[in-house]
Protein backbone atom coordinates (compact mmCIF):
# COMPACT_ATOMS: atom_id res chain seq x y z
CA UNK A 1 0.00 0.00 0.00
CA UNK A 2 2.96 2.04 0.75
CA UNK A 3 4.15 2.10 -3.15
CA UNK A 4 1.08 4.42 -4.11
CA UNK A 5 1.94 8.47 -4.74
CA UNK A 6 0.50 9.56 -1.53
CA UNK A 7 -2.28 11.49 -2.73
CA UNK A 8 -4.37 7.99 -3.53
CA UNK A 9 -3.23 6.50 -0.23
CA UNK A 10 -6.77 7.45 1.48
CA UNK A 11 -8.48 6.49 -0.96
CA UNK A 12 -7.23 3.26 -1.34
CA UNK A 13 -7.18 2.80 2.33
CA UNK A 14 -10.83 3.31 2.35
CA UNK A 15 -11.77 0.82 -0.71
CA UNK A 16 -9.24 -2.12 0.98
CA UNK A 17 -11.74 -1.71 4.56
CA UNK A 18 -14.74 -1.76 2.23
CA UNK A 19 -13.75 -4.81 0.47
CA UNK A 20 -12.69 -6.74 4.17
CA UNK A 21 -15.82 -5.86 5.65
CA UNK A 22 -17.41 -7.98 2.71
CA UNK A 23 -15.05 -9.85 0.66
CA UNK A 24 -17.65 -11.45 -1.16
CA UNK A 25 -18.57 -8.36 -3.09
CA UNK A 26 -14.81 -7.68 -3.37
CA UNK A 27 -13.20 -7.38 -6.82
CA UNK A 28 -9.83 -7.13 -7.04
CA UNK A 29 -7.63 -4.64 -9.75
CA UNK A 30 -4.49 -3.09 -10.28
CA UNK A 31 -3.82 0.22 -10.01
CA UNK A 32 -5.27 3.35 -7.88
CA UNK A 33 -8.66 4.33 -7.70
CA UNK A 34 -9.82 6.02 -11.03
CA UNK A 35 -7.49 3.64 -13.01
CA UNK A 36 -9.28 1.19 -16.04
CA UNK A 37 -9.20 -1.00 -13.64
CA UNK A 38 -11.58 0.45 -11.30
CA UNK A 39 -13.51 1.54 -13.95
CA UNK A 40 -14.33 -1.90 -15.60
CA UNK A 41 -14.94 -3.52 -12.21
CA UNK A 42 -17.56 -0.99 -11.77
CA UNK A 43 -18.97 -1.79 -15.28
CA UNK A 44 -18.94 -5.47 -14.68
CA UNK A 45 -20.73 -5.42 -11.35
CA UNK A 46 -21.81 -2.01 -9.89
CA UNK A 47 -22.58 -2.99 -6.73
CA UNK A 48 -19.21 -5.06 -6.47
CA UNK A 49 -16.61 -3.41 -4.05
CA UNK A 50 -13.28 -2.35 -5.98
CA UNK A 51 -10.22 -3.55 -3.83
CA UNK A 52 -7.02 -1.76 -5.44
CA UNK A 53 -3.83 -3.55 -5.60
CA UNK A 54 -0.60 -2.58 -6.28
CA UNK A 55 0.62 -4.85 -8.69
CA UNK A 56 -0.82 -7.48 -11.08
CA UNK A 57 0.42 -10.72 -9.02
CA UNK A 58 -1.41 -8.62 -6.02
CA UNK A 59 -4.43 -8.29 -7.28
CA UNK A 60 -4.29 -12.09 -8.27
CA UNK A 61 -3.54 -12.97 -4.36
CA UNK A 62 -6.17 -11.20 -2.78
CA UNK A 63 -8.19 -13.73 -4.97
CA UNK A 64 -6.25 -16.70 -3.88
CA UNK A 65 -6.07 -15.72 -0.22
CA UNK A 66 -9.91 -14.82 0.15
CA UNK A 67 -9.35 -11.10 0.31
CA UNK A 68 -11.87 -10.44 -3.05
CA UNK A 69 -13.96 -12.96 -4.91
CA UNK A 70 -13.05 -11.94 -8.43
CA UNK A 71 -10.12 -10.35 -10.37
CA UNK A 72 -10.60 -7.96 -13.27
CA UNK A 73 -8.00 -8.19 -15.33
CA UNK A 74 -6.74 -6.22 -19.24
CA UNK A 75 -5.51 -9.34 -21.28
CA UNK A 76 -5.48 -7.39 -24.74
CA UNK A 77 -5.99 -3.71 -26.16
CA UNK A 78 -7.54 -3.39 -29.76
CA UNK A 79 -4.66 -0.89 -30.55
CA UNK A 80 -1.84 -1.91 -28.16
CA UNK A 81 -1.81 -5.64 -28.71
CA UNK A 82 -1.60 -8.15 -24.88
CA UNK A 83 -0.99 -7.05 -21.94
CA UNK A 84 2.73 -7.59 -20.56
CA UNK A 85 3.33 -10.32 -18.01
CA UNK A 86 -0.50 -11.31 -18.41
CA UNK A 87 -0.09 -14.52 -20.22
CA UNK A 88 2.73 -16.07 -17.77
CA UNK A 89 0.60 -14.41 -14.90
CA UNK A 90 -2.72 -16.36 -15.68
CA UNK A 91 -1.55 -19.80 -15.58
CA UNK A 92 0.48 -19.46 -12.90
CA UNK A 93 -1.71 -17.64 -10.51
CA UNK A 94 -4.11 -21.46 -10.01
CA UNK A 95 -7.11 -18.96 -10.18
CA UNK A 96 -9.87 -19.85 -13.01
CA UNK A 97 -11.37 -17.43 -16.01
CA UNK A 98 -15.16 -17.21 -15.07
CA UNK A 99 -16.10 -14.15 -17.22
CA UNK A 100 -15.09 -11.46 -19.74
CA UNK A 101 -15.77 -7.59 -20.09
CA UNK A 102 -15.40 -5.34 -22.79
CA UNK A 103 -14.58 -1.56 -22.32
CA UNK A 104 -13.99 1.51 -24.51
CA UNK A 105 -10.59 3.19 -23.34
CA UNK A 106 -10.51 6.72 -23.82
CA UNK A 107 -7.18 8.95 -22.32
CA UNK A 108 -6.93 12.67 -20.93
CA UNK A 109 -3.87 14.20 -20.62
CA UNK A 110 -3.72 15.87 -17.47
CA UNK A 111 -1.61 18.34 -15.67
CA UNK A 112 -1.32 21.02 -12.43
CA UNK A 113 -0.07 23.78 -15.13
CA UNK A 114 -1.31 24.39 -19.04
CA UNK A 115 1.66 23.58 -20.46
CA UNK A 116 3.64 22.82 -22.33
CA UNK A 117 4.89 19.46 -21.24
CA UNK A 118 8.42 17.89 -21.10
CA UNK A 119 6.84 14.69 -19.98
CA UNK A 120 3.85 12.25 -19.53
CA UNK A 121 3.36 9.46 -16.95
CA UNK A 122 1.13 6.80 -17.22
CA UNK A 123 1.21 3.30 -17.67
CA UNK A 124 2.92 1.39 -20.91
CA UNK A 125 -0.27 0.59 -22.65
CA UNK A 126 -1.64 3.52 -22.09
CA UNK A 127 1.39 5.38 -23.87
CA UNK A 128 1.35 2.94 -26.08
CA UNK A 129 -1.99 3.65 -26.96
CA UNK A 130 -0.89 7.79 -27.14
CA UNK A 131 1.70 7.53 -28.95
CA UNK A 132 1.57 9.52 -31.73
CA UNK A 133 -0.06 12.12 -29.70
CA UNK A 134 2.66 11.96 -27.48
CA UNK A 135 5.20 12.46 -30.26
CA UNK A 136 3.15 15.51 -32.30
CA UNK A 137 3.67 17.35 -29.32
CA UNK A 138 7.03 16.34 -28.40
CA UNK A 139 6.03 14.99 -25.06
CA UNK A 140 8.46 12.58 -23.68
CA UNK A 141 6.54 8.99 -22.42
CA UNK A 142 7.40 7.90 -19.25
CA UNK A 143 6.32 5.02 -17.58
CA UNK A 144 4.45 4.37 -14.17
CA UNK A 145 2.44 1.25 -12.44
CA UNK A 146 -0.88 2.46 -13.57
CA UNK A 147 -2.60 5.38 -15.26
CA UNK A 148 -4.52 6.70 -12.17
CA UNK A 149 -1.39 6.38 -10.05
CA UNK A 150 0.44 8.56 -12.54
CA UNK A 151 -2.16 11.30 -12.02
CA UNK A 152 -1.42 10.88 -8.39
CA UNK A 153 1.99 10.57 -8.54
CA UNK A 154 2.11 13.90 -10.99
CA UNK A 155 -0.17 15.58 -8.37
CA UNK A 156 2.68 14.75 -5.93
CA UNK A 157 5.25 16.00 -7.97
CA UNK A 158 4.50 19.60 -8.04
CA UNK A 159 6.07 19.71 -10.85
CA UNK A 160 3.18 22.03 -13.71
CA UNK A 161 5.34 20.20 -16.55
CA UNK A 162 4.77 17.21 -16.33
CA UNK A 163 1.52 15.62 -17.01
CA UNK A 164 -0.42 11.96 -16.84
CA UNK A 165 -2.49 10.11 -19.57
CA UNK A 166 -5.36 8.27 -17.11
CA UNK A 167 -8.99 8.44 -17.31
CA UNK A 168 -11.04 11.60 -16.74
CA UNK A 169 -11.94 10.82 -13.73
CA UNK A 170 -8.30 10.51 -12.28
CA UNK A 171 -7.99 14.43 -12.68
CA UNK A 172 -11.20 15.38 -10.82
CA UNK A 173 -9.79 12.82 -7.67
CA UNK A 174 -6.41 14.16 -7.40
CA UNK A 175 -6.56 17.74 -8.52
CA UNK A 176 -5.94 18.46 -11.72
CA UNK A 177 -6.86 19.93 -15.04
CA UNK A 178 -7.66 18.11 -17.69
CA UNK A 179 -6.16 19.59 -20.54
CA UNK A 180 -7.14 17.57 -23.73
CA UNK A 181 -9.63 14.92 -23.89
CA UNK A 182 -9.53 11.92 -25.75
CA UNK A 183 -5.63 11.64 -26.84
CA UNK A 184 -5.59 7.79 -28.00
CA UNK A 185 -4.51 7.53 -31.49
CA UNK A 186 -7.69 5.60 -32.39
CA UNK A 187 -11.28 6.45 -31.45
CA UNK A 188 -12.38 2.91 -31.23
CA UNK A 189 -9.77 1.86 -28.79
CA UNK A 190 -10.61 -1.06 -26.50
CA UNK A 191 -9.75 -3.21 -23.87
CA UNK A 192 -10.85 -6.95 -22.83
CA UNK A 193 -10.51 -7.99 -19.46
CA UNK A 194 -11.59 -11.16 -18.03
CA UNK A 195 -12.84 -12.03 -14.37
CA UNK A 196 -10.57 -14.64 -12.81
CA UNK A 197 -11.96 -16.75 -9.58
CA UNK A 198 -10.98 -19.66 -7.08
CA UNK A 199 -13.33 -22.28 -8.99
CA UNK A 200 -14.07 -22.68 -12.48
CA UNK A 201 -17.50 -22.35 -13.76
CA UNK A 202 -19.01 -26.17 -14.91
CA UNK A 203 -19.15 -25.86 -18.68
CA UNK A 204 -22.47 -27.84 -18.38
CA UNK A 205 -24.05 -24.92 -16.84
CA UNK A 206 -23.24 -23.20 -19.84
CA UNK A 207 -25.18 -25.30 -22.65
CA UNK A 208 -27.51 -22.58 -23.60
CA UNK A 209 -25.01 -19.73 -23.84
CA UNK A 210 -22.14 -18.90 -26.40
CA UNK A 211 -18.97 -19.71 -24.37
CA UNK A 212 -15.16 -19.22 -24.92
CA UNK A 213 -12.72 -21.73 -23.71
CA UNK A 214 -9.34 -20.33 -22.92
CA UNK A 215 -6.16 -22.82 -22.37
CA UNK A 216 -2.35 -22.45 -22.56
CA UNK A 217 -0.43 -25.67 -23.88
CA UNK A 218 3.23 -26.39 -24.97
CA UNK A 219 3.69 -29.17 -28.21
CA UNK A 220 6.26 -31.82 -28.23
CA UNK A 221 9.70 -30.44 -29.98
CA UNK A 222 9.11 -32.67 -32.86
CA UNK A 223 9.10 -31.24 -36.55
CA UNK A 224 5.65 -30.23 -37.32
CA UNK A 225 4.16 -30.59 -33.73
CA UNK A 226 2.39 -27.43 -33.89
CA UNK A 227 0.43 -28.18 -36.81
CA UNK A 228 -0.59 -30.93 -35.93
CA UNK A 229 -2.05 -30.15 -32.91
CA UNK A 230 -3.90 -27.73 -34.37
CA UNK A 231 -5.01 -30.02 -37.34
CA UNK A 232 -7.66 -31.14 -34.82
CA UNK A 233 -9.25 -27.93 -34.43
CA UNK A 234 -9.70 -27.62 -38.23
CA UNK A 235 -11.06 -31.24 -38.62
CA UNK A 236 -13.89 -30.90 -36.17
CA UNK A 237 -14.48 -27.38 -36.93
CA UNK A 238 -13.83 -25.96 -34.00
CA UNK A 239 -13.17 -21.80 -34.08
CA UNK A 240 -9.80 -20.70 -32.96
CA UNK A 241 -10.12 -16.74 -32.25
CA UNK A 242 -6.67 -15.83 -30.54
CA UNK A 243 -3.22 -18.39 -31.06
CA UNK A 244 -0.31 -16.41 -29.20
CA UNK A 245 2.79 -17.59 -28.22
CA UNK A 246 5.41 -16.83 -25.19
CA UNK A 247 8.80 -18.03 -24.20
CA UNK A 248 8.80 -20.25 -21.38
CA UNK A 249 12.17 -19.90 -19.18
CA UNK A 250 15.52 -18.50 -20.62
CA UNK A 251 16.64 -21.12 -22.96
CA UNK A 252 14.65 -20.35 -26.20
CA UNK A 253 13.56 -23.92 -26.48
CA UNK A 254 10.27 -24.15 -25.00
CA UNK A 255 7.41 -22.45 -26.34
CA UNK A 256 3.99 -22.16 -24.76
CA UNK A 257 0.68 -21.14 -26.66
CA UNK A 258 -2.09 -18.87 -25.22
CA UNK A 259 -5.29 -19.85 -26.99
CA UNK A 260 -9.04 -18.66 -27.12
CA UNK A 261 -11.95 -21.03 -28.87
CA UNK A 262 -15.69 -20.90 -29.57
CA UNK A 263 -17.39 -23.44 -27.48
CA UNK A 264 -16.85 -25.66 -24.48
CA UNK A 265 -16.09 -29.47 -22.87
CA UNK A 266 -18.56 -31.33 -23.50
CA UNK A 267 -19.18 -30.44 -26.91
CA UNK A 268 -18.10 -33.90 -28.37
CA UNK A 269 -16.32 -31.69 -31.35
CA UNK A 270 -14.16 -29.60 -28.80
CA UNK A 271 -13.82 -32.69 -26.65
CA UNK A 272 -12.12 -34.18 -29.96
CA UNK A 273 -10.08 -31.08 -30.70
CA UNK A 274 -8.97 -30.78 -27.22
CA UNK A 275 -8.17 -34.49 -27.01
CA UNK A 276 -5.71 -34.88 -29.97
CA UNK A 277 -4.37 -31.31 -29.28
CA UNK A 278 -3.34 -33.26 -26.06
CA UNK A 279 -1.53 -36.15 -27.50
CA UNK A 280 0.80 -33.36 -29.58
CA UNK A 281 1.30 -31.33 -26.36
CA UNK A 282 3.89 -31.80 -23.53
CA UNK A 283 1.67 -29.48 -21.63
CA UNK A 284 -2.29 -28.50 -21.51
CA UNK A 285 -3.97 -26.49 -19.11
CA UNK A 286 -7.65 -25.47 -19.63
CA UNK A 287 -8.06 -21.86 -17.96
CA UNK A 288 -11.48 -21.60 -17.77
CA UNK A 289 -14.70 -21.85 -19.85
CA UNK A 290 -16.83 -18.75 -19.57
CA UNK A 291 -19.84 -16.92 -21.02
CA UNK A 292 -18.89 -14.75 -24.42
CA UNK A 293 -19.75 -10.99 -23.51
CA UNK A 294 -19.17 -10.43 -27.19
CA UNK A 295 -19.86 -12.62 -30.45
CA UNK A 296 -17.15 -13.63 -32.38
CA UNK A 297 -16.69 -14.32 -36.44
Amino acid sequence: MNSYPAPALARVEEMVAAAAADPARAVSFQGAPGCNGHRAALEWNGDCLPLPCFSFEDALEAVKDGRADHAIIPIENSQHGRVADIHFLLPESGLFIVGEHFMPIHHALMALGAGPFTAAYSHPQALGQSRVFLRSRGIVPMAYADTAGAAAYVAELGDRQAAAIAPRIAADLYGLNVIEDNVEDAADNMTRFVLLARKPLDPAELASADTMTTFVFEVKNIPAALYKAMGGFATNGVNMTKLESYQKGASFAATTFFADILGAPGDPAVDRAIEELAFHSKELRILGTYRQERARG
